[in-house]
């Protein structure tokens, strides 16, 4: 679902601007976007995913991040017409669910509610290379109508397929030039999960470190799982 760009300006995996590492990315895609209540959002690389002109996307992410302003999620994105689905635990909050609700509503936007853990394990899947996974978790409730059910010590077990992206966005506090990554608290959250499970995969860091320049005990996402780099503005 992608192209590689030709020369952009880069340096290695550092690309110069969102645009330039977001580059190529076709009509069509599933993107991967990290994050969770506003922390590690990669939010430079959403502002240019939405300056690709790419449309019919599928997101996968937390959903309902709070925005204010100069805050950039996925509700400028459906504002502006790029999103065909979102599989998501809450794409939009309930009490103001602004562009994504109300595409919803007009039937212009489909949505795939999936619980938070197993959208977890969904891509704890895809970025091990397997089918996918048997879990107890959503058994006699709606979220396992059509799914294959099996027996497992006494206890139904649901099968949840694999999910995996054409593309990854992550946020990082810091990376080195290769492309590994640390992050800060919180900001973590889906981003290692996300960056395993994605054919390609972007980072947005705050701060990019010659080879050496990180400590090795803080590295989180290993580089061979980030393809391109591009530092926050």
């Amino acid at each position: 679902m992608t192209s590689v760009p030709e020369d952009t300006g880069r340096r290695g995996k550092v690309f110069p601007s969102a645009q330039a590492a977001l580059e190529g990315i076709a009509d069509g895609a599933t993107v991967l976007i990290a994050g969770s209540v506003g922390y590690g959002v990669p939010e430079e690389l959403l502002r240019g995913l939405a300056e690709t002109g790419a449309k019919d996307l599928t997101l996968v992410c937390q959903g309902d991040w709070p925005q204010g302003p100069g805050r950039s999620g996925i509700a400028d994105l459906a504002a502006a017409g790029r999103i065909s689905k979102i599989i998501s635990p809450l794409p939009f909050h309930p009490e103001n669910g602004g562009p994504v609700k109300e595409l919803w509503q007009a039937g212009k936007l489909e949505l795939e509610i999936v619980p938070q853990g197993v959208l977890a394990e969904r891509l704890r899947a895809g970025g091990a290379g397997i089918g996918g996974v048997f879990l107890p978790a959503s058994t006699g409730t709606r979220f396992a109508e059509g799914k294959e059910l099996r027996r497992f010590d006494g206890r139904d077990h649901v099968f949840e397929a694999a999910l995996k992206g054409d593309i990854a966005l992550l946020r990082a506090r810091a990376a080195d030039t290769l492309g590994n990554l640390v992050y800060q608290g919180s900001g973590r959250n889906w981003n290692p999960t996300m960056a395993m499970a994605a054919a390609l995969t972007i980072a947005e860091v705050d701060q990019v470190h010659e080879i050496g320049g990180l400590d090795p005990e803080l590295v989180i996402t290993q580089a061979i799982f980030i393809d391109r780099l591009v530092l926050s503005a």
